[in-house]
């Protein structure tokens, strides 16, 4: 079970979805309406926000909620976030990429640094762990959409470069650049997909045991609970067996 694309179900099986359901809601939203600001606050004139949308409403966000956030980026006294990438070594020397937007550069930097030292890590500079990652768009659909023969050919013909299918679904990789076109073309041949949106996908990844990923996770949640931070990814993987330990 690799770290970039499998989090969620850690924090699923941890009942952590529902009570950070709130700060879910507010970091979309601040996406939405940076997506807006930048370019068009119509989502089909805009591929970035029609994918913030897109990934807004697979969180349940209510459709009020949306059009507030969209509405909010026309306002004359909209606030203006910085969008910035820390990087850094979790325990373990895991590597771990962080993306926040912030109003306050000196406060997010100083928070996440703190994060990182308490968990027993280090924030590095920017580029230190980047290179091992690729950035890549990623869609996915749930596994009842086809088989995996199916969705791989949809995906040649979409133009995407990769597809990894389980049990659990479908997980569709293309070029960061075009992530827009290809879920477009995947949506005229499957439906709508779960979730489009650009990750940092590992190169490589570092199996931990039991009390390496809880130490990971630590890490990982505490990031998470800073309100200027939108993503965290980490080049880990945990067995099944760990998964149900934890």
């Amino acid at each position: 079970m690799a770290g970039h694309s499998k989090w969620a179900n850690i924090q699923h099986r941890k009942g952590r979805q529902d009570a950070a359901r709130s700060k879910v809601f507010s970091k979309l939203a601040k996406e939405i309406t940076v997506a807006a600001k930048m370019g068009d606050p119509d989502p089909d004139k805009n591929p970035r926000l029609r994918l913030a949308v897109k990934e807004a409403k697979k969180q349940s966000v209510p459709k009020d909620v949306i059009e507030r956030a969209i509405k909010k980026s026309q306002a004359s006294d909209a606030d203006n976030y910085d969008e910035i990438r820390y990087e850094g070594y979790g325990p373990g020397g895991i590597a771990v990429i962080v993306e926040a937007m912030t109003d306050n550069r000196n406060r997010t930097a100083s928070s996440v640094r703190s994060t990182f030292a308490k968990a027993g890590g280090n924030l590095g500079e920017t580029g230190s762990v980047s290179f091992m990652f690729d950035r890549v768009g990623l869609i996915t659909y749930p596994a009842g959409v086809g088989d995996a023969d199916t969705v791989m050919m949809a995906a040649i013909e979409a133009g995407a470069e990769d597809v990894e299918s389980t049990d659990d679904g479908h997980e569709i990789y293309c070029a960061d650049t075009d992530l827009h076109e290809v879920s477009t073309a995947l949506e005229a041949e499957l439906g709508e997909s779960e979730s489009a949106k650009l990750v940092w996908k590992p190169q490589t990844t570092t199996e931990l045991d039991l009390e390496g990923a809880q130490k990971l996770m630590r890490l990982i949640e505490a990031l998470e609970d800073d309100d200027d931070v939108q993503n965290v990814t980490a080049n880990f993987e945990i067995s099944e067996e760990v998964m149900e330990q934890l």
